[in-house]
């Protein structure tokens, strides 16, 4: 079992504005076991100076499709062989490790033979916290079938690049939601609300009546966990905090009487703004028309005012991706386009602790305390001085360790 001691370390985890200045870290096997402001003595351990650099806690993404690689479209990703997207993801893991994010939450896709995989080993990646397949109805937003397709959508259980199944009907709500529980679910995803650019679902539409919503809602309880909901429109938002459902994906068009509601029920929201302005800037490579790339820009553009509403009432934000296909590189642009309107450190608890929230995990991942798991992020730029340290592909990490082991070292270089 490999014991370090980082000395000297300017810790960063969101705990404080400023961070914690001159602490010492003890690392033993898969956690933290001490943290203090004075000199620790372990004559087994590799002591590690980390005068000058930040030590901050591995990222959090919350909004993230492991089995997303071969296309940004579902209707393609659901008929690619699962074999292919099983492949994919195995790139796409690694990348995602490689830049400091040491957790994420799959919202749609991910099963539990993938996180076995990785818990085992036998593939590199983060810790992941997943839901199985989301619930859309017939024809909502992720439904993969075309207007041409005749069948009943039941190809999409079996497909690994599915990230949702089609579910109609308080009963087979109940059903399924039964079903992604037995298969290991964490929480529950379901698509509330239409699509950023659908032309199909659109942003307006609602999905699910309120009693699926809350057959859906009672099952998580029962199993003793929680639902998150695909929204864009205020109604659709609205909706979900009526029935009593707290973890809010996108809320796009939210409005500041609704940002209070969520912020007296203590709500997280997780924003994928990125998500947009990495498909406008890869149109041309999408081949996506120009009145798709229009209600992009149009979506984009209320980012940064949906995120003010939401500080402004309090609202508790988390970080999130949701990026797709080929554009993963565009994974950690996020940080820059929250601080359009939040400080940096608040920018930065989005992927610590508000994320460590949401994905129950509170006290073991994104923070630098006695009983955490290991995962560790050393920066050679501080991020409350440049956002842009925690982009890059992780450029600006010379360090990256997962469960007390070194991804990425370049300490010593």
């Amino acid at each position: 079992m490999e014991s370090y001691i980082f000395e000297n370390a300017r810790i960063l985890d969101g705990s404080s504005d400023e961070g914690e200045q001159d602490h010492f870290v003890r690392v033993a096997g898969k956690l933290i076991e001490e943290v203090s402001d004075r000199p620790i003595k372990d004559s087994s351990a590799k002591h590690i100076d980390l005068r000058g650099k930040t030590l901050m806690p591995g990222l959090i993404d919350c909004h993230v499709h492991i089995n997303s690689g071969g296309s940004p479209d579902p209707s393609v990703l659901s008929r690619l062989p699962s074999e292919l997207i099983a492949y994919h993801s195995v790139n796409i893991l690694k990348g995602i490790l490689h830049r400091g994010f040491t957790t994420v939450r799959d919202v749609g896709g991910a099963t539990f033979a993938q996180v076995q995989a990785i818990e085992q080993g036998i593939v590199e990646g983060p810790r992941v916290v997943g839901c199985g397949k989301g619930f859309v109805q017939t024809g909502g937003h992720v439904d993969a079938r075309t207007r041409y397709d005749l069948d009943d959508g039941a190809y999409h259980l079996t497909q690994l690049g599915a990230c949702a199944r089609v579910v109609n009907g308080v009963d087979a709500c109940r059903q399924a939601a039964r079903d992604e529980i037995r298969k290991g679910a964490r929480f529950l995803k379901v698509h509330a609300g239409g699509g950023a650019a659908s032309m199909y679902f659109p942003r307006a539409y609602l999905a699910f009546s309120l009693d699926e919503l809350r057959a859906f809602k009672e099952e998580a309880d029962n199993a003793r966990m929680y639902i998150c909901v695909h929204t864009h429109s205020d109604e659709a938002v609205r909706r979900a905090l009526d029935c009593q459902i707290w973890s809010i994906e996108h809320g796009t068009l939210i409005s500041p009487e609704t940002a209070a509601i969520a912020r007296q029920r203590d709500a997280t929201v997780t924003p994928t703004i990125i998500a947009y302005e990495a498909q406008i800037r890869e149109a041309k490579a999408l081949g996506l028309d120009p009145e798709a790339v229009e209600r992009l820009k149009w979506v984009r553009a209320r980012g940064p005012e949906s995120l003010e509403i939401m500080q402004q009432a309090g609202v508790k934000i988390a970080y999130g991706s949701d990026v797709l296909g080929s554009m993963w590189d565009y994974q950690s642009e996020e940080f820059p386009i929250l601080t359009e309107v939040l400080r940096p450190i608040d920018a930065i608890r989005t992927a610590t602790i508000n994320a460590a929230r949401l994905v129950r995990l509170e006290g073991k991942v994104g923070t630098i305390s006695t009983g955490a798991f290991a995962d560790l992020l050393v920066l050679d730029v501080d991020p409350l001085k440049d956002i842009s340290a925690l982009c890059d592909q992780g450029r600006h990490m010379s360090a990256i360790m997962k469960n007390g082991v070194f991804v990425k070292n370049q300490l010593n270089a």
